[in-house]
């Protein structure tokens, strides 16, 4: 399908979900997936203008309202959306926008209620008009079905005309009583709270509406100058001095880390939130500075709405391809319609192994729930069944490696499949690229593609010829993409890895079933290199968190590469560790869980903490867990500890620990 073709699809399916979501209330695709869609479209549209289409959605606000018995409402002043943000990057770019027009702007933020945006209009103080947005331009008089709702004054604190806008919601408690009402008669439940507010509101009958216990957060007065008001703050407490509901966690902040700061604490503090909440509102809080920023066709240039990263989300399987890892494991991988996920767009994810494709039964055309494994890797979870197409083949693992065509082998013990020749080309490129990546020796600007380049030149074809890369300083500079300045600073990058860790050099290694943690371990017990290469089994495997697997793996790696090791030691990687510095490493070994806010650190100054002293900062608790650190609001975690009967220590224990 070329690019023309795309946006035209794009344009004709966000159209078709954009009805379901604004008029129909029944969407079927869930916000997320309507999100990556729409960041698709718009990324085309601006490397293509020429192909934007008049009805791209792009170009409107919401929808055309539904021709039905409600009425139309006019607005004089558009109900604008806001353009979307879905990672801290994208928040800082909308700051310095506006920075670079020459202001300094404070901010407000505000919790994105996930509800139906409604206008309610008052003369001398009582309740006289209520109204869906519709397309932002005319929308539904719903005013007998906001009479309904509790929350909405009927009546003000004083005698104005105003016109006030909010979102309309329905808490998670009534949802669940609803949708258990409705199970019980037999009724098809509601699909989540949003959808069972939209539709509430659009009842004909607004006995039934009354039924549905709605409440409504007010956030804004339209036009808000004219009753003196000079800021968004302002605004919310005039609100509140009116009788109105406005959501009681907005923030003030100064400037985007205090913005960035707000969002980072309620990714986690939401969830205990009795209404729906997807996101946050920014917005510039200076209404004066607002106008000057001014707005675009769609949306205002002052606020944009932050979405939080989605932990699961629903996409189209178009392909399954193998990829071939440092020690010949073949990995099955999906290739998705792209989609948002914890802030990034995501197009493959793994599928582990045969196994795993089999028992959920993942079938090349599936829609698959995918999440970020750990927020680093994706996977795809589950199937969703009730949308599978007919004659949908069944997953065949191949029996052959993708590089280099030999059979694979499984043992029978495992679930993965191996590639066993060891001068296969793919293997070969997946060690360097790992020895290189940024949790390894970290060389910055030595990335896949060009790894697989200089691979393909004959430039690098082991891990020590990295080392060596200076020698061919003059040819290198002379490679389109390259030039003498990256050459220059890639040399250094290179030259600065000799000063890694011996832990990180360890795991660079790329040994089968040593990992990050492995090697943490590894070199709290052996002083250097050679230590460790002249090891034996009985040695290792008395060793905490050394099993037989491990030990073997260990022993077989130097018997094999020891010419390679007293290479890199030749070249200057040599890392040792003192028996002071090995006493020092407090938590040696030690896996360590953080959970609940801490005061005094951030939750990554805290892990590294403890990786310094030689500990493993872990996610999960276990029966392995040396002890937690328990911040408050400590949830879960420390209930699971407690049940395992696992030490817990508060943050400030921790901290004494540490001074000692």
């Amino acid at each position: 399908m070329d690019v023309k073709e795309r946006i035209a699809k794009l344009v004709k399916d966000l159209n078709k979900y954009s009805e379901e979501y604004y008029i129909n209330d029944n969407p079927s695709i869930s916000d997320v997936e309507y999100d990556s869609l729409l960041r698709e479209l718009e990324m085309l549209e601006t490397k293509y203008p020429e192909f934007v289409l008049p009805n791209s959605p792009t170009k409107r606000v919401g929808d055309n309202i539904k021709e039905t018995k409600l009425a139309k409402v006019i607005y004089e002043k558009p109900m604008l959306s806001l353009a979307n943000a879905f990672n801290e990057q994208e928040v800082r770019e909308f700051d310095n926008r506006i920075v670079k027009e020459g202001f300094t702007p404070s901010y407000i933020c505000e919790l994105k209620i996930d509800g139906i945006a409604s206008n309610a209009q008052y003369k001398k103080g009582l309740f006289m008009k209520g109204a869906t947005r519709g397309n932002g331009y005319i929308g539904e008089d719903i005013t007998a079905n906001m009479k309904t709702i509790k929350s909405l004054p009927q009546t003000l604190k004083q005698n104005l005309d105003i016109e006030v806008r909010g979102e309309v919601y329905m808490s998670k408690d009534v949802f669940n009583r609803l949708n258990y009402e409705r199970q019980v008669a037999g009724e098809e439940p509601f699909k989540n709270p949003r959808n069972a507010a939209g539709g509430s509101l659009r009842q004909l009958d607004s006995s039934i509406t009354v039924q549905r216990q709605l409440d409504i957060f007010n956030y804004t007065v339209v036009d808000g100058y004219k009753y003196g008001m000079k800021s968004q703050s302002e605004a919310l407490l005039f609100l509140q001095e009116l009788g109105f509901s406005i959501n009681p966690n907005y923030q003030y902040c100064h400037n985007i880390d205090e913005v960035i700061a707000y969002l980072n604490q309620w990714k986690e503090e939401r969830k205990k939130l009795n209404y729906e909440t997807d996101g946050v509102v920014i917005k510039v809080n200076d209404f004066a500075m607002q106008e000057e920023i001014g707005y675009t066709v769609k949306s205002p240039k002052w606020a944009i709405a932050y979405k939080f990263p989605a932990e699961e989300v629903e996409t189209k399987l178009l392909d399954i391809i193998f990829t071939i890892g440092r020690t010949g494991n073949i990995t099955p991988n999906a290739v998705l319609e792209p989609v948002m996920i914890a802030g990034s767009l995501v197009q493959r994810a793994t599928l582990n192994n045969e196994d795993f494709v089999i028992e959920r039964d993942i079938r090349i055309g599936d829609y698959v729930v995918v999440r970020k494994a750990g927020e680093i890797i994706p996977e795809v979870v589950k199937v969703n069944c009730n949308r599978r197409m007919p004659n949908l083949l069944p997953f065949k693992m191949i029996d052959k490696c993708p590089i280099c065509h030999q059979e694979l082998v499984r043992e029978e013990d495992e679930a993965v499949h191996y590639c066993r020749n060891e001068k296969c080309e793919g293997r070969i490129i997946a060690s360097l690229i790992y020895f290189a990546s940024r949790t390894t020796m970290n060389i910055e600007g030595l990335g896949e593609k060009l790894i697989e380049d200089l691979y393909n030149r004959g430039y690098i074809k082991k891990i020590t010829d990295i080392y060596r890369l200076e020698e061919h300083y003059d040819d290198l500079i002379k490679i389109e993409g390259l030039g003498e300045k990256s050459v220059t600073a890639l040399l250094t990058a290179i030259a600065d890895s000799k000063n890694n860790s011996l832990d990180k050099v360890i795991t660079a290694l790329g040994i089968r079933f040593v990992g990050g943690k492995v090697a943490k371990v590894l070199a709290t017990n052996f002083a250097s290199l050679t230590e460790l290469m002249t090891a034996d089994y009985h040695q290792l495997v008395t060793i905490k968190d050394i099993g037989p697997a491990i030990a073997n793996s260990i022993v077989q790696y130097f018997s094999s590469n020891s010419d390679l090791i007293h290479e890199l030691q030749s070249l200057g990687i040599n890392p040792t560790v003192s028996k002071k510095q090995i006493e020092n490493l407090i938590f040696a070994g030690m896996s360590i869980v953080l959970t609940g806010k801490l005061e005094s650190l951030t939750r990554d100054e805290a892990s590294k903490i403890i990786e310094d002293l030689g500990g493993i900062p872990t996610s999960s608790v276990s029966k392995k867990t040396a002890f937690v650190i328990a911040g408050s609001d400590a949830g879960s975690k420390k209930e699971k500890a407690v049940s395992l009967g696992i030490k817990i220590i508060s943050e400030e224990e921790f901290l004494e620990t540490i001074k000692r």
